[in-house]
């Protein structure tokens, strides 16, 4: 089986200075890549320079992260491809695991390992922590992490286990089910993505996990600040655009009309709190949903859409019942 880790980069030369070492010291069994999306900064000579045993890939524009996959991964070769950022600290052994269920698991599509704090070792990481699921109205959350509440790790999630979608951050799929799927959805640029190419693997019938024994440190919001407008802008959008494209036709436009009185309850939330970037980050990102609408309803003809959340609200669950810890969630499904 040929792996492929696969690192995209963006004017990251200190990330990779301070992380490709850790995965090129324990991926022997795989490929390094660094996909380089049109960087300014000397990334590529440095890697040429001190790494010279990783191959790379140049894209000819930044396209964000969805597209500067689906561009770079057209020139790697590979049975499995290991999309893993720049701010990821691998660890001894993790390919393993993997590798392993690969083989033995025909169905199994997608696979995340565990996602741990860098800055925090003992603790989850927000960007997937034991692997992620949505509720009815399209808030992701994970094992380990309900909104900005991060668990310690005390191993109550060493269990392998079937999850919903898988972190971008640390995001094993195999070649041939991301060719049959086109990849990730271009019109996305960044975050979300990998949600929206989850549902739709699972819709395929295809299955996605979570595997403990494979463990990895993520700095997160490297690239863009977890408090940043434009960061709120792009999650609000796209989990619109991801709900019109995968809820059942029964569900969607009664889920939307609740998710954007949610989402008004959170720009008013925003006005309070002083925050007004993030308050106009919300309406652009609606005027930005309205104008694709159209676009993201066709792209509904291809899949047939599924319930798969495990509580109704999750909104409801953590800011009314003040629910902090995924194991205390009670599920309805």
């Amino acid at each position: 089986m040929k792996i492929a880790v696969v690192i995209l980069n963006w004017n990251g030369k200190q990330l990779l200075e301070q992380f490709l070492p850790s995965v090129v010291q324990f991926s022997k069994e795989a490929t390094v890549y660094v996909a380089d999306n049109a960087s300014t900064d000397d990334s590529v000579a440095f890697v040429k320079a001190n790494f010279p045993e990783v191959s790379i890939v140049v894209n000819p524009t930044n396209t964000g992260y969805a597209g500067g996959y689906n561009e770079a991964l057209q020139h790697i070769d590979a049975d499995v491809y290991a999309l893993v950022n720049s701010d990821i600290e691998v660890t001894e052994n993790w390919l393993q695991p993997i590798i392993k269920a690969f083989q033995n698991e025909p169905t199994t599509a997608i696979i995340q390992p565990k996602i741990l704090d860098f800055k925090n070792k003992d603790y989850f990481e927000y960007a997937g922590a034991a692997g992620g699921y949505i509720d009815q109205y399209g808030y992701p959350f994970c094992r380990g992490r309900l909104f900005d509440t991060l668990e310690k790790d005390n191993g109550q999630y060493d269990t392998n286990q079937e999850i919903f979608w898988a972190s971008g951050a640390c995001f094993f799929i195999r070649s041939q089910v991301y060719n049959e799927l086109n990849g990730f959805d271009t019109s996305f640029f960044a975050h979300q993505e990998e949600i929206d190419l989850c549902w739709r693997v699972k819709n395929k019938g295809y299955t996605i996990k979570y595997l403990f024994e494979s463990k990895v440190y993520h700095v997160g919001g490297a690239t863009l600040q977890q408090g940043n407008p434009k960061k709120t802008e792009l999650n609000f959008r796209n989990s619109l655009s991801m709900l019109t494209k995968n809820l059942p036709q029964k569900d969607l436009y009664r889920i939307l009309f609740i998710r954007m009185v949610l989402d008004g309850i959170a720009g008013i939330q925003f006005l309070l709190q002083g925050k007004i970037k993030h308050f106009w980050a919300i309406l652009k990102a609606h005027f930005a949903f309205y104008a694709r609408y159209s676009e993201n309803y066709a792209k509904r003809s291809n899949f047939q859409q599924k319930e798969y959340y495990i509580v109704k609200s999750i909104v409801y669950s953590y800011f009314v019942k003040k629910i902090r810890f995924f194991n205390d969630i009670i599920t309805l499904k």
